[in-house]
């Protein structure tokens, strides 16, 4: 836990400088640790590697899991994947949660495939509310410099 919460403290603290592009002065990683609720994601973002990665061009579109989602998980989930031994694992979970370009909600539509940075397809629905693999979309359409995020209610895995 204080790992965990080291990691996000510090993710927030390095990543403070804003980009200013496209009128959001925020990329996708500022976003995300500004908001409060992804803390967990933040801090595997960092412990992945990803930062950079997340802070480039992009655009990306994230379909980013709460810190309730990532506290849904079997006890000790997010802890194990955290450690530097299961990095591949985590790196897979994340980029599943990323789609190359930018998807606004308005661009969705039912029964919608989309292959993932990890090269997996999500599936989303959008009879009786919107959800990727499952997953509600809680909301949707938080636009960044660099892509847009959608945030889920629940952590997606790969096939």
């Amino acid at each position: 836990m204080f790992r965990r919460t080291f990691l996000a403290l510090t993710a927030a603290a390095t990543l403070g400088a804003p980009a200013y592009a496209g009128g959001h002065s925020m990329d996708i990683v500022d976003t995300a640790a500004g908001a409060g609720s992804f803390n967990t994601l933040v801090a595997a973002v960092e412990a992945a590697g990803l930062v950079e990665t997340l802070k480039g061009d992009g655009p990306f579109t994230v379909f980013a899991p709460t810190d309730e989602a990532f506290a849904a998980l079997p006890a000790g989930t997010v802890e194990d994947l955290l450690k530097p031994e299961n990095k591949d694992q985590l790196t897979a979970i994340l980029t599943y949660h990323v789609v190359p370009g930018k998807v606004m909600s308005t661009d969705l539509g039912n029964n919608m495939m989309a292959t993932t940075v990890e090269g997996g397809d999500v599936t989303i629905m959008t009879e009786g509310g919107v959800t990727v693999n499952g997953a509600n979309v809680v909301q949707a359409d938080i636009e960044a410099s660099n892509g847009v995020i959608h945030v889920i209610d629940a952590v997606i895995l790969p096939n």
